[in-house]
């Protein structure tokens, strides 16, 4: 069985830390790659999907923020859900935006999940294991 990849896609870097550390602290093994910008996530999304090159695997999960400069993540969401490529793609959006049309819009577009960042580190590492363990241990996703 090969190893599964996660795509952080975040632009804040103390959040990066902390969803790494986060990961880290529950023994989450997964490969981890991070996007710091829609345009990131897009570009190693779609390379991935056309085969990538040796290195570039598509992820299992995508862990998206709404909030990112350039492309925003409902933008990357919109995107996403219009490849067929990508269309199943799990995607949960993970962010700090407690807007009810960010949450509304997420769903919209096709989003699997939105989990709010909690504030508090220790329920911010619970939260990110909860996710891991549904997403990439317990969910069984559609065939590639």
């Amino acid at each position: 069985m090969h190893r599964k990849t996660i795509l952080l896609v975040e632009d804040n870097l103390d959040d990066e830390a902390l969803t790494l550390r986060a990961l880290k602290r529950h023994n989450v093994a997964n490969e981890v790659v991070v996007a710091r910008d829609g345009t990131q996530a897009l570009d190693y999304l779609f390379r991935a999907a056309e085969g990538g090159d040796g290195g570039t695997a598509i992820p299992e999960l995508v862990l998206l923020d709404i909030k990112l400069p350039g492309i925003d993540g409902l933008e990357v969401l919109r995107r996403l859900r219009q490849d067929p490529r990508t269309r199943r793609l799990p995607v949960v959006m993970l962010t700090s935006s407690v807007e009810e049309s960010d949450r509304l819009a997420s769903y919209d577009l096709g989003a699997n999940s939105y989990v709010r960042k909690p504030v508090d580190f220790v329920e911010f590492s619970e939260a990110i294991k909860q996710v891991d363990l549904y997403w990439l241990v317990l969910n069984v996703a559609p065939p590639r």
